[in-house]
């Protein structure tokens, strides 16, 4: 009965995450909170669902637990698969710190756990300590990163539903003064919804933006802009933006840039794949109505570009994760502090 009792709980809290989820995705879909709500919500369904079958099925249970004692192998292959793709980043890309996220990420994931058996083993209640807020701090980051990757997921899969009066495309650096295959993509979906627009007798207005970076040879959006012409879109629906030099740049600027063109209305903003999350959070940071859609990346760069857009998204909420993550690494020292005097 207590089991059972546990799972009717565990369900409740997911139904009432769920209905918190909903309620804030209805309120703003560009709302980080919102992956945090979607994973809870999923994790305390599915653990309401497994005790209930494992109250009814014994042998589940043991199959459960067999399942959770693969998780360090499973760990072993993450980490090999990050450290793997990091090498085909590198060999692809050149060895840079963005490049360089996947190969860190899989060499982290053997060496921290190593690092924390090791001060487990000595038997030292600081380093005890240590190995405890380590395994504290490790767990908050890879709750918030499933968080940040889930609904960055979801939210890139979600019709927006917009008829947009402008598109602003979302410069990256050129090469040799030309758009490359990662800018393209997002010119090309950009180009994708104008002429649904065109069709349908609404062409909105197209925004490339982007200034020109110290290895360029000239603007992102002149760059931008010309493509989209070479593709056919009318010279009266183009209007680029050439002095951003950040994605809140980009919407800001892109905002007078709509203005001045006297084409009010709402904004899509496009990017790719692994970047709309973090675009439509800035989007809403600046008080832009615009939602955010993605184009297609290259596979093999998808899991650095998520773990750079996840380290920049918790570096713009830094006092927010070190306010919320302080109080139980606090409860934590001061819990083994205590059990030190006590022995």
């Amino acid at each position: 009965m207590q089991a059972y009792g546990r799972a009717v709980t565990s369900l409740l809290i997911a139904i009432v995450l769920g209905v918190l989820y909903l309620y804030f995705r209805r309120k703003d879909r560009r709302l980080l909170r919102n992956g945090v709500l979607l994973v809870a919500a999923a994790w305390f369904a599915l653990w309401g669902v497994l005790t209930l079958i494992a109250t009814a099925s014994p042998g589940f249970a043991v199959a459960v637990v067999l399942v959770v004692a693969l998780a360090p192998l499973a760990v072993v292959v993450l980490a090999g698969f990050s450290i793997a793709n990091g090498v085909r980043v590198i060999r692809a890309e050149g060895l840079s710190a963005a490049t360089s996220l996947s190969l860190l990420a899989g060499v982290g994931l053997l060496v921290l756990p190593a690092v924390g058996a090791l001060l487990v083993w000595t038997r030292n209640p600081v380093a005890i300590g240590a190995a405890a807020v380590l395994l504290l701090l490790a767990s908050y980051l890879g709750v918030a990163f499933v968080g940040f990757l889930v609904y960055s997921v979801v939210y890139a899969r979600m019709d927006h539903g917009v008829q947009p009066a402008a598109l602003v495309v979302l410069g990256s650096r050129i090469i040799d003064g030309r758009v490359p295959p990662l800018l393209r993509s997002r010119l090309d979906r950009a180009l994708a919804v104008y002429e649904q627009g065109r069709a349908d007798g609404h062409p909105p207005l197209l925004i490339p933006s982007g200034g020109q970076g110290k290895d360029e040879s000239r603007p992102e959006g002149e760059a931008m802009a010309e493509y989209l012409l070479a593709q056919g879109a009318d010279p009266a629906d183009v209007r680029p933006e050439v002095q951003a030099t950040t994605t809140r740049q980009n919407l800001l600027l892109s905002q007078q840039v709509q203005a001045d063109a006297g084409r009010p209305g709402p904004v899509l903003a496009v990017t790719n794949n692994y970047h709309v999350l973090r675009a439509a959070v800035l989007a809403r940071r600046t008080g832009s109505d615009a939602q955010v859609i993605g184009a297609p990346t290259a596979a093999y760069f998808v899991p650095s570009a998520f773990l750079r857009e996840f380290i920049a998204v918790m570096a713009e909420h830094r006092r927010l994760h070190l306010l919320t993550v302080l109080p139980f690494v606090a409860v934590t020292v001061l819990a083994l502090f205590s059990l030190y005097v006590t022995a």
